[in-house]
């Protein structure tokens, strides 16, 4: 029986003897910006993970909207419930590949952590208002790297910071467990805001193309666990994690008809109250920075006003944005002479 100095070296020795070759080993991660004594029970990327989750960035997820915002129901998807949903997914895409699901974990817990309130509608109110644009995949990456613990960052490894920004479908992930996220994101986000838009009334089953429904399969358990045994199938053993072509086809037709029937519709129910809150705060804190909470005021002595000042918009919460707009722009109610 062969012994370990530690229990990290007993995991290495796991991850030679049962990964693939195509998967990243985390005794070979490229490290941290900041050099860091390695931790004898935990791998690099399980440390990533769990600074991740505990992160202030990651809590506040569960009050960001991800389609519907402040819906009436308990059981419709956030952005943390949504973040879960691609973790799970990934885990179980880089299992069936022999991949590390550490690292996939890992990726797909940060992968919006620079998410807006207010869904992409925020995203997209923040890239028109600031010069520097506004990207949540960029933002995730400055929240990891320089926001949290009070400006010194999650000092996370370079796989898991690429797998962050490179997990859009435009991105090239440097590692199969960042494409195994990037897929796990799109399969995700389109199932499971099916189910939403369905609860919502928005849809019916009947409504969803059968072309694709025909390749993908009824129900949100069949629909993922086709869209996972097909990139098992096609991607096993090779140097990348894809679709095969009549699965990425279907996927595609069906999240062309959610933009088409369900994130159009959404995103105009708080397109204008959003875009109002958003922009008025901005050229408020703008003119008024020295009004930002101490921690941001502190992220001026690296960053100019307006990319601090969307740093700060992009953390709120909905519920949160919408207590700070109120408390600047709306008055409180007031007595005169006795009477209110």
């Amino acid at each position: 029986m062969e012994e370990y100095t530690c229990v990290r070296e007993r995991i290495y020795a796991n991850e030679k003897a049962t990964l693939s070759p195509y998967a990243m080993h985390s005794a070979d991660t490229l490290g941290r910006a900041r050099e860091e004594k390695r931790c004898d029970f935990r791998t690099d990327f399980q440390r990533d993970r769990d600074r991740i989750i505990y992160s202030n960035s990651f809590k506040r997820l569960k009050n960001k909207t991800q389609v519907f915002f402040s819906p009436q129901g308990d059981h419709y998807i956030t952005r943390l419930t949504h973040t879960l949903d691609v973790s799970q997914i990934a885990r179980s895409i880089a299992r069936s590949l022999r991949l590390n699901e550490d690292l996939a974990e890992a990726i797909a817990l940060g992968h919006d952590l620079g998410h807006t309130p207010f869904g992409h509608v925020g995203e997209r109110v923040l890239d028109k208002l600031s010069s520097h644009g506004f990207l949540h995949n960029e933002q995730s990456i400055r929240v990891v790297d320089i926001i949290e613990k009070d400006g010194q960052g999650l000092n996370l490894t370079a796989e898991v910071r690429d797998g962050i920004l490179q997990h859009k479908s435009t991105g090239t992930p440097a590692t199969l467990e960042g494409e195994a996220v990037s897929l796990a994101d799109r399969i995700a986000y389109i199932n499971h805001d099916i189910e939403d838009a369905i609860r919502a009334g928005i849809l019916k089953n009947e409504d969803l193309p059968k072309s694709a429904i025909e390749v993908l399969g009824q129900g949100t358990k069949g629909r993922i666990n086709s869209a996972i045994t097909d990139i098992w199938k096609f991607s096993y053993g090779k140097p990348f994690v894809r679709m095969s072509k009549e699965m990425s086809s279907a996927i595609h037709e069906l999240r062309s008809f959610m933009f088409e029937r369900v994130y159009e519709l959404a995103n105009k129910s708080i397109q204008e109250r959003s875009e109002r809150m958003l922009a008025q705060m901005f050229a408020y804190f703008m003119k008024n920075v020295e009004k930002l909470p101490p921690p941001y005021l502190r992220l001026l002595e690296n960053a100019d006003k307006e990319r601090v000042v969307c740093d700060y918009l992009s953390g709120m919460t909905d519920r949160y944005a919408i207590s700070v707009f109120e408390g600047l722009f709306i008055p409180e109610t007031f007595s005169l002479g006795g009477i209110t």
